[in-house]
């Protein structure tokens, strides 16, 4: 390679151990720091179960995970499975399909334990393969072969190890890069032996990368491939960056380290940082300036972890600055070249992770406030906490993004990713958290030659927006559309909180349309979560539907429990909502179909009073109802509606253009017979205590038997002035 080099051995290893000991059962490729690819096979093993055994473990116990680093200390833990893929025997044959699992890891794997890079498995790649119990010795070489239907036959050379027993679960390395293009199955045997010489050497079976991406999509482990990191194969031609940049990059680099001694003592700090090797010999040994540009256009931190060592000796100002600035200035249009150092990057995610720990509203909160122009990554969108696991994939997306709105003048803006975390750090509760964020920010500033004033400027605005008081939350609103027929079930929600003094905070939700109970949790943690903040939860819910959603029993989705967010597979079916809290619909598209609609309404909740109107046989159809409502019933506040279906709709259009604010009826009424079902609520008892009566009504209803009636409510208060659904994204 030159001057750089790669260390022979991957940097970790991953270990499945068997039950009461220390002995490594096989191997396993860390996807991410949260969940580990093995062999079923494995797991069975580890488990002290028949190697081939097909049914998935029903024990609740974890498996013992043993990390090995080269130079670290091993380091244990525990996982849990996850994703089960029985062994598959083929018939009469000496290899079997299937064979994979994933475990997802209780603790997140050390910081030293990268996660393995997939690439595809072709004919004819030079492959290396090391025990589970972690000793470099072990590493055995081989070739993959033959592609016969899901797997891979390898073929190992008659000198070094042999792949066998202790390397299965374990990934394959391609020699001559970093990445993995499968995982090692078994050594391939007849009956209770090895083949003999003359009908194979050295010959071992393997699952693809393409096999494992196409099984993990079948067994529904989208959320599991999302977090593996994989290189197409036009990435991994050899031609490397593009000549051109290569060129740009070699005179900014040329005023900065030209004398030799200079850049062998950084290139050496590079190497070390990078987990590269540098020449042992000669301390005056340096690299070409073209090799160490085509370096810092290809490994992702290098160029941030040069300017990270050149930064503090070449100061804020003079010619050398200028060229430090150059070099940062070609790589921000470089696709390979990520924002942040080495050590930036390990600073800010152990900071991060230990915030989403201990406070997991906080970042998708402030990331809310602080990038409120940028389309959030769907880490931060999907709920309104951040769990630990979606970290590294937050702070990566971030990196890309593009710095931030126009700065102090003569400064560079401040990066999306620093504006986040001085957010981040302005409200957290932790003070020492605080001055590491802080300090954090103003190293990677100044490497960056962003000035101390533009920094300055947005750590007051997110000063400014921690320490504001937020009026008490006492509503949850949710406007819901349905995804239309391919999710007839299905709906795209929007959540926001409702405070006292009327204003509203947006609450960050999933892109893509949900199914009932996943808007049912998503509302009752955000309800929980604001109630943390400020003490007590609101008890208010109001749903926000076009004229067809006046239907969607809202009410009856389940709002699941603590236990079921921690603990999916023990998740019991919890509260449905209208026994939780008081629910209740408005409809803007009736309430605003015509001039009149909003001032009306005003003017009955200010004359109404206790007044109702019951709508049954002697008013059913839309001229009487309408005639009621404009004479005698001009001032009535509430209406009860009873009768079937059919006429409903209409009935509830002349309602709310009219400015009844309080409509109440049946959802399973099917005639005017149905009536009396609803004199258990008193709908036309005291109107201020009707959401808390048709609250405990509907939890009655819930323990019951059966044979209650089904009230939906609106209940229109005031106006409700909610953004439309226009998304703005920045330009850049």
């Amino acid at each position: 390679m030159g001057w750089f080099s790669r260390p022979a051995a991957p940097v970790s290893y991953a270990a499945l151990l068997r039950e009461g000991g220390e002995k490594a059962a096989g191997a396993a490729a860390l996807l991410s720091p949260n969940h580990l690819l093995t062999c079923a096979h494995v797991v069975n093993d580890a488990m002290g179960r028949d190697l081939l055994h097909a049914e998935r473990p029903t024990e609740e116990k974890p498996l013992e995970i043993a990390f090995h680093g080269s130079g670290r200390p091993s380091r244990y833990g525990r996982a849990r499975l996850s994703v089960w893929m029985a062994p598959e025997p083929r018939p009469g044959d000496v290899v079997w399909d299937g064979d994979l699992a994933v475990l997802e890891l209780e603790e997140t794997a050390p910081e030293w334990a990268a996660p393995v890079v997939w690439r595809d498995m072709t004919e004819g790649l030079e492959l290396r393969a090391w025990h589970g119990g972690g000793v470099g010795v072990t590493y055995a070489d081989t070739v993959a072969g033959f592609r016969d239907g899901p797997g891979c036959y390898l073929d190992g050379s008659l000198t070094g190890a042999a792949i066998g027993p202790g390397y299965s679960g374990g990934p394959l390395w391609v020699k001559s890069d970093r990445t993995v293009a499968g995982l090692v199955i078994a050594q391939v045997t007849s009956g209770q032996g090895p083949l003999r010489a003359q009908e194979t050497v050295r010959r071992s079976w393997a699952v693809p990368w393409q096999t494992v991406r196409e099984r993990l999509t079948l067994a529904g482990a989208h959320d599991v491939l999302a977090g593996c990191e994989v290189v197409a194969a036009d990435h991994l031609a050899p031609t490397g960056p593009a000549e051109d940049s290569v060129r740009q990059m070699v005179p900014p680099l040329r005023a900065l380290l030209d004398d030799t001694a200079r850049r062998a003592d950084h290139c050496r700090d590079l190497a070390a940082r990078l987990g590269l090797e540098a020449p042992s010999g000669g301390e005056r040994s340096a690299p070409a300036l073209d090799e160490l540009a085509t370096l810092l256009l290809t490994e992702e931190r290098a160029l941030a972890t040069l300017t990270e060592s050149l930064a503090p000796v070449v100061g804020r100002h003079g010619g050398e600055r200028a060229a430090l600035n150059g070099l940062l200035a070609l790589g921000r249009v470089e696709p390979a070249v990520s924002l942040l150092s080495v050590t930036e990057h390990k600073q800010l995610h152990t900071a991060l992770l230990e915030i989403a720990g201990d406070e997991p509203e906080l970042i998708p909160r402030a990331a809310q406030e602080a990038l409120r122009l940028l389309e959030l990554p769907e880490a931060l969108t999907r709920s309104p906490r951040l769990a630990v696991k979606d970290v590294d994939a937050v702070v990566r997306a971030l990196e890309e993004y593009p710095d931030g709105r126009g700065a102090t003048a003569g400064s560079l803006p401040v990066p999306a990713l620093l504006r986040l975390a001085e957010f981040v750090a302005a409200a957290v509760a932790d003070p020492d958290r605080r001055r590491r964020l802080r300090d954090w920010c103003e190293r990677v500033a100044g490497r960056l030659d962003i000035s101390v004033a533009a920094l300055a400027e947005r750590r007051a605005d997110a000063e400014a927006w921690a320490a504001r008081v937020p009026s008490p939350v006492t509503q949850v609103i949710v406007r819901l559309h349905r995804a239309g027929a391919a999710g007839p079930d299905r709906f795209l929600c929007e959540v926001w909180l409702g405070h006292k003094d009327g204003g509203r905070t947006a609450v960050a939700t999933p892109e893509g349309p949900l199914e009932p109970g996943a808007i049912g949790r998503l509302i009752r943690q955000t309800a929980d979560g604001s109630g943390a903040a400020s003490g007590q939860a609101p008890i208010r819910v109001d749903v926000v539907v076009k004229a067809d959603g006046l239907d969607i029993p809202v009410d009856e989705w389940d709002a699941g429990s603590v236990l079921g967010d921690l603990f999916p597979d023990l998740a019991e079916e919890g509260t449905p909502l209208g026994g939780r809290y008081q629910v209740a619909l408005r409809c803007p598209d009736l309430t605003g179909s015509t001039l009149t609609a909003a001032s009306e309404m005003r003017r009955r909740w200010a004359v109404g009073g206790d007044g109702t109107l019951v709508v049954d046989e002697s008013c059913h159809d839309v001229r009487s109802l309408h005639k009621l409502l404009d004479e005698p019933h001009r001032d009535t506040a509430r209406v009860v509606l009873h009768g079937p279906p059919e006429h409903r709709p209409d009935l509830l259009r002349v309602c709310l253009a009219m400015g009844v604010p309080v409509v109440l009826w049946d959802r399973g009424a099917g005639s005017y017979k149905d009536a009396p079902l609803m004199d258990a609520l008193d709908p036309t008892g005291p109107l201020d205590r009707l959401p808390r009566r048709l609250q405990e009504f509907r939890m009655s209803r819930y323990t019951a038997s059966g044979g209650a009636a089904r009230p939906a409510l609106i209940w229109e208060e005031g106006e409700l002035a909610l953004p439309g659904p226009l998304r703005l994204a920045d330009p850049s």
